[in-house]
């Protein structure tokens, strides 16, 4: 199929010294012919960069919209997802790494086209696509045209990325998503610097761009690892930038880190660790706050900032009592409530289905 040709990107330009540069996300790889760049899917062939992995998936699956993790669109409805290979970052404690930091192409052994993707998701009953398990925005020209063939079946898209793209790239790759989980990795450039590879301002630019420039909704989460992005100011100075910038109502999911690829001497983050830190970003003004990768009915549910009623019962990825009415309104008090809701929520549950193409 004529997913399986590489395809040609525009997010590149050319050097004096001959070589490429990809200018895709901050890392702004230079290439010279037959190169890949860190991510390992973009690659220069022909004096430009194309992406390697257009058409190619790792897997199909669908899961809990609540899995993104997105608590506040289209609660209990399933998701399709897929994701690729590859990433843009290098961090070290990464929780995917078995796809993000492959070097084997023979990782991607599932092919669909974008409307291949669209007419799968529509028949499964699915509202909404995921790009997910790897970064999208390493795939953006795979995401931006399997969003486009969704946008076609009254599907809505989901990106699950770290926000670590460029402008213009930025642009383009979010004008096709109707949601996003952002994550957030800590909060000092020099977490960024020594654990991700990256650097923390772009991330924070592409927050600042979703909420001042997109009608995209988005939610954060932040991976907090015992010992290096979990200190009290820290948590602090993350939750004020988000209130500052973002405001109140932007759901942060706070999720538990397990020891993983390069950091398996790190504890995994202890439910009290979780607790702490959604006290502390509710004390600091934001109202949505949610623990995530640990079984907590409390700080998984959604409540009312208003009058605190339990507006949204999560035990794990399972819908309890759902106190909306039907515009999205606390049915107590009459909060209304941000998010992308519908009259009565999903009834997918926990349920993941892979899916063969």
């Amino acid at each position: 199929m004529a997913g399986l040709q590489n395809v040609a990107t525009k997010y590149w330009h050319q050097l004096e010294d001959g070589r490429v540069q990809c200018d895709l996300c901050p890392r702004e790889c230079r290439l010279k012919e037959g190169q890949r760049g860190l991510c390992f899917v973009r690659m220069r062939e022909n004096d430009q960069v194309v992406l390697t992995t257009y058409g190619r998936s790792s897997g199909f699956c669908v899961d809990p919209i609540e899995k993104k993790p997105l608590n506040h669109f289209l609660p209990g409805t399933p998701v399709f997802s897929f994701g690729t290979a590859g990433c843009n970052l290098s961090c070290k404690y990464c929780q995917n790494w078995d796809m993000s930091k492959s070097r084997e192409m023979d990782i991607l052994a599932n092919q669909a086209t974008p409307e291949q993707i669209a007419n799968t998701a529509k028949k499964l009953g699915c509202r909404s696509v995921a790009y997910t398990y790897n970064d999208p925005v390493i795939f953006l020209e795979y995401a931006v045209d399997t969003a486009r063939a969704c946008q076609e079946q009254d599907i809505k898209s989901v990106a699950v990325t770290a926000g670590y793209i460029s402008p213009g790239a930025r642009e383009d790759f979010f004008s096709c998503m109707d949601a996003a989980n952002v994550d957030l990795k800590g909060f000092r450039e020099d977490f960024y610097r020594k654990l991700t590879g990256g650097h923390l301002q772009p991330v924070l630019d592409t927050l600042k761009y979703l909420k001042r420039e997109t009608d995209v909704w988005f939610e954060i989460t932040n991976l907090l690892i015992p010992g290096h992005n979990d200190s009290m100011d820290e948590l602090k100075a993350m939750v004020d930038w988000i209130v500052t910038e973002l405001g109140t109502d932007i759901p942060l999911h706070f999720s538990a880190f397990h020891p993983d690829y390069k950091m398996l001497d790190v504890p995994p983050t202890s439910p009290q660790a979780l607790t702490r830190a959604r006290k502390i970003a509710r004390e600091h003004g934001l109202r949505y706050v949610y623990t995530g990768n640990v079984h907590d009915s409390a700080g998984g549910s959604t409540w009312c900032p208003g009058c605190g009623e339990l507006l949204i019962e999560r035990d794990w990825y399972v819908l309890g009592k759902w106190g909306l009415d039907e515009k999205g309104h606390c049915a107590n008090c009459g909060e209304k409530i941000p998010g992308v809701f519908d009259p009565q929520p999903g009834d997918w549950g926990a349920k993941r289905l892979p899916v063969s193409m």
